[in-house]
């Protein structure tokens, strides 16, 4: 694949060259704006960027980047821009090494590449600041200039090779201003949800199914034959949440193809070994447990 940015990473004053490769792709499916007109005729609908000034078409060589301001525009070029004093536009600088559990899980999304080291000669570099990493729990947080701009980026190992993450910057991440629930569940519904959450762990993410996708596919497929589509049956609601989730732990377990112990025995367990502690007690106390005739 090809490079998207060939540059290094500055490690204080070590500097480890690397090529950046995109570590994500999307397969989603996509759709065009279309006009439909009487008789089955279909239009596509385009975008055109227009002056707002002549209402004349505007072509991408002729359109540039401005800011606005209380008292107009002030057009700024690209030449401006890569003149720009930034560090990072030759390099992904390293500013930190933090704990890997102290980033907030709502700061990752802003993309994901692979580093490759692009010679010989960057190899040693680059395994020495991969085996820094691997035998830390920390990960590496720097910054780098994409699409003309400064951003921030976490670097770690996966496998054998160095990822960059891009984050967003801490201001731009809002405080979790909801409101947290406060009811009471039971242990028997605590236990019942980590039997659920054990018959659903997995070692890897492959197998996961797009079933949306999968769907569409075959919406667009039965269309495209003149097949007749018809709507999903609505799910029946949930009203017994202990049900919902036994239902929910037998079906995790099929699937896997395991005949393990249902949460049902999980609870009988548990009333069991509360009405033998209650004897227990009772008969501590000088109580003797009344007998069946």
């Amino acid at each position: 694949m090809k490079a998207l940015w060939n540059g290094a990473i500055s490690f204080g004053l070590v500097s480890v060259p690397v090529s950046v490769v995109p570590a994500t792709e999307r397969h989603a499916v996509h759709f065009r704006q279309i006009h439909q007109h009487e008789g089955g005729l279909i239009g596509r609908v385009r975008n055109l960027k227009v002056c707002e000034l002549d209402g004349e078409p505007v072509g991408l060589d002729e359109i540039g980047r401005g800011y606005e301001t209380a008292t107009g525009t002030i057009p700024v070029s690209d030449a401006e821009l890569d003149a720009l004093p930034l560090p990072t536009a030759k390099a992904i600088e390293i500013v930190s090494f933090v704990p890997a559990a102290s980033i907030n899980p709502a700061a990752f999304g802003a993309g994901a590449y692979y580093l490759a080291a692009p010679d010989p000669i960057a190899a040693r570099p680059y395994v020495l600041l991969r085996e820094a990493l691997s035998r830390t729990s920390r990960v590496a947080v720097a910054k780098f200039a994409f699409h003309q701009r400064e951003r921030l980026g976490l670097l770690r190992v996966v496998g054998d090779v160095l990822v960059l993450h891009g984050l967003r910057w801490p201001d731009e991440i809002r405080e979790a201003d909801v409101p947290a629930p406060t009811v009471d569940v039971t242990d028997d519904e605590v236990q019942a949800a980590l039997a659920l959450a054990d018959a659903m762990t997995t070692d890897t993410l492959e197998g996961i199914p797009d079933n949306y996708r999968d769907a569409v596919e075959e919406l667009l497929a039965a269309k495209a034959h003149g097949e007749r589509t018809h709507a999903p049956e609505a799910p029946a609601p949930v009203i017994d949440l202990m049900a919902a989730l036994e239902a929910s732990v037998q079906k995790a377990r099929e699937a896997r193809g395991e005949t393990e112990a249902t949460v049902h025995e999980l609870s009988a367990k548990k009333k069991t070994a509360k009405k033998t502690a209650k004897k227990t007690t009772g008969a501590a106390e000088g109580r003797t447990p009344r007998r069946r005739a």
